[in-house]
């Protein structure tokens, strides 16, 4: 009998888009209707696998999206010029950049260029800031699913250790930020581990939770782990294998190596993976609300 706990992202994000419903309706009656405007440069396969499901969920919702699909080739001019134009558009409260973007870009300019008032990803600056000051306006969406998901699970990590081992400021470093401020299911103490980091193991196996970002496929096997750990796997990895797909999806986490040595663990797919857009669509809520703030 496996000994770890599956921590289910599905199971969530139901109750996140249940009770965001009546929210949605709110703004409706009084003829808002949120809408996310999505960037898509080039035609990267994983990138439009993405978009389609976050195309799917707004309008399975009734929300507003679109997504302006610019070639791979698309210069740094054009791409600013789209996202000013979609600033001054009243009828997006949000503005997603999918990324990655293709090498000749850089990212940083570009999403510096998204109204902070519309940046629901959370990777403006201004939000960034705010974030590491410990008042956050957008979250990150992956970030802000895993602490939803420890909410959920009742999973408390006050005067825990957490170990954070990836350092990007799309997961890693929000989460290392996030899991150390003073509220409440966080406040813990965190170690955030990387690639520079000599001997990563030594850190995490004195972890009590162990936050797993690192982009490496399998990378934490039992030998970096303590008993009954709590482990959240972020990481989605395609590896090539004999399937008819030709690949199979893993986290940065050998599950069967740690399955009977943790007492909780997200799996992959199924765990973190179906967070992300529902804290994107939240995300995209608060901004029409905050925007309307009458209603």
């Amino acid at each position: 009998m496996p000994k770890a706990k599956l921590l289910l992202g599905k199971v969530v994000r139901a109750e996140v888009y249940s009770e965001l419903q009546p929210r949605i309706t709110n703004l409706k009656r009084s003829g808002i209707t949120p809408g996310l405007a999505v960037i898509q440069v080039g035609n990267d396969p994983a990138s439009q696998v993405y978009v389609n499901s976050k195309t799917h969920r707004f309008s399975k919702m009734g929300l507003l999206t679109e997504t302006i699909t610019l070639p791979s080739n698309t210069d740094e001019n054009n791409l600013i010029l789209t996202i000013r134009k979609l600033n001054k558009n009243t009828k997006f409260y949000g503005i997603l950049v999918q990324l990655p973007l293709p090498q000749h870009l850089d990212s940083n300019k570009i999403l510096f260029e998204i109204d902070p008032e519309k940046d629901v990803d959370g990777f403006h600056p201004v939000n960034l800031g705010k974030l590491v000051t410990g008042h956050p306006k957008f979250i990150p969406c992956t970030p802000k699913g895993v602490l939803r998901m420890l909410k959920y699970y009742k999973i408390n990590l006050s005067g825990k250790h957490v170990v954070v081992v990836g350092r990007s400021n799309i997961v890693g470093r929000p989460l290392s930020i996030l899991t150390s401020l003073k509220k409440k299911y966080v406040n813990a103490t965190v170690t955030i581990c990387h690639s520079g980091t000599p001997n990563i193991s030594k850190f995490t196996r004195q972890a009590d939770v162990l936050i797993a970002a690192i982009g490496v496929p399998e990378l934490i096997d039992k030998s970096y782990i303590k008993e009954d750990v709590i482990i959240i796997d972020v990481g989605i990895n395609r590896v090539e294998d004999d399937s008819e797909k030709g690949y199979k999806l893993v986290g940065d986490v050998n599950f069967e190596s740690v399955n009977e040595i943790a007492s909780a663990i997200t799996p992959v797919p199924g765990g973190v993976g179906p967070m992300t857009i529902a804290m994107l669509v939240e995300n995209t809520i608060e901004a029409a609300e905050a925007a309307h703030t009458n209603v």
